[in-house]
């Protein structure tokens, strides 16, 4: 079990609260290795849970409001990434291209469907490139001639009109 208390204060005594009810009322083990304590308001401070990145940030328009960002871990999106290296790669050389398109959809639309909350813009924008420099590389090595997009499109729109969906 995963779980994140928030308080303005950590003192002994909640600490000690939260220990026995977790250990003596749910008899769940508290795992001492990865418990912390996080300071939030330090400029640095931040806050790893369930995929998410968490911490406070300074308001982008300059006022002295702080707000909290969630955006996807570095840890999910190089997760993320693996999983894009083994659906793209070359022992899908024979699969036919509408086959792996679907299914790369199927995937990716189920990880916007996670990640979508929060600031995760700029890690769309990771994975649409990575999806798009793999398989733009696939159908290269797939054929013995050069593979180009027809002329007059780019990459990603020839990719897009193949069914491809974009983060």
């Amino acid at each position: 079990m995963t779980s994140v208390i928030m308080a303005r204060q950590v003192r002994t005594k909640l600490e000690e609260f939260v220990r026995a009810k977790i250990e003596d009322w749910l008899g769940l083990k508290i795992n001492r290795e990865k418990t912390r304590v996080v300071e939030v308001r330090e400029p640095s401070a931040e806050l790893e849970f369930l995929g998410y990145s968490f911490r406070l940030d300074r308001d982008l328009g300059g006022r002295k409001i702080r707000y909290w960002n969630m955006q996807p871990s570095a840890k999910a999106l190089a997760r993320e990434r693996e999983k894009l290296r083994g659906l793209i790669n070359r022992r899908r050389g024979c699969q036919a291209l509408p086959e792996l398109i679907a299914e790369l959809n199927r995937h990716l639309r189920g990880w916007a469907n996670y990640f979508g909350a929060g600031y995760s813009r700029k890690a769309f924008r990771e994975i649409n490139a990575q999806v798009s420099r793999r398989l733009a590389r696939h159908l290269r090595r797939r054929s013995q001639r050069g593979w180009r997009p027809p002329k007059g499109t780019s990459i990603h729109a020839h990719l897009q009109q193949l069914g491809l969906i974009y983060l």
